[in-house]
């Protein structure tokens, strides 16, 4: 998830806000700017007065999920109606964790994950001969990490496999290369 944080003109806030629920997001903070430094010509002239008017101005805060954060960025640059001149930024930042204010147990994950099926995509005999090769590795951990240089299950089943493929290569006298021919 992405904090977004921008100063835009307050005449602008409602235009922005519809845009951004079309998006999805939603508004966390929203924070008036009483005293700034960007000045808008103002029509018709008063006694003393220098032809500025000081714009209101509102600071926005948004939460928004990572695949939505360009899109958010640029309907605020769109819709903030401060000019390039006055240094309009946007800020962006990374959310690591929220945390709950009555359990106080923080959630790392924040990003919607895919559900897991249930069903394994491994059929049992898979799963057994996994759990075989596994149990072997834990048995024998130390001689295989000084004898053959293997430092992870990992590599101990591609160990395993490309021990046995020359073997299966000369019995059906075929490389794997042959089973699916590249066809130009």
């Amino acid at each position: 998830m992405k904090k977004i944080e921008a100063i835009i003109r307050s005449q602008n806030f409602v235009t922005l806000k519809d845009k951004l629920s079309k998006v999805g997001t939603f508004l966390i903070a929203k924070h008036e700017i009483s005293n700034n430094d960007i000045f808008d010509s103002q029509k018709g002239s008063k006694i003393g007065s220098t032809n500025l008017k000081s714009i209101p101005l509102i600071k926005v805060e948004l939460v928004v999920p990572d695949v939505d954060a360009n899109k958010v960025i640029r309907i605020i640059s769109q819709s903030s109606g401060i000019k390039p001149s006055d240094g309009g930024k946007i800020f962006v930042s990374e959310m690591t964790e929220i945390v709950d204010m009555q359990t106080l147990e923080g959630q790392k994950e924040l990003e919607p994950t895919i559900p897991q099926t249930r069903r394994s995509r491994l059929v049992p005999l898979q799963k057994f001969t996994l759990t075989k090769v596994e149990e072997f590795y834990e048995q024998n951990k130390q001689s295989l990490q000084e004898n053959y240089k293997i430092k992870s299950f990992s590599d101990f089943v591609n160990f395993c496999i490309l021990e046995y493929l020359p073997t299966l290569q000369q019995k059906t006298k075929k490389s794997v290369y042959d089973l699916n021919p590249i066809k130009f």
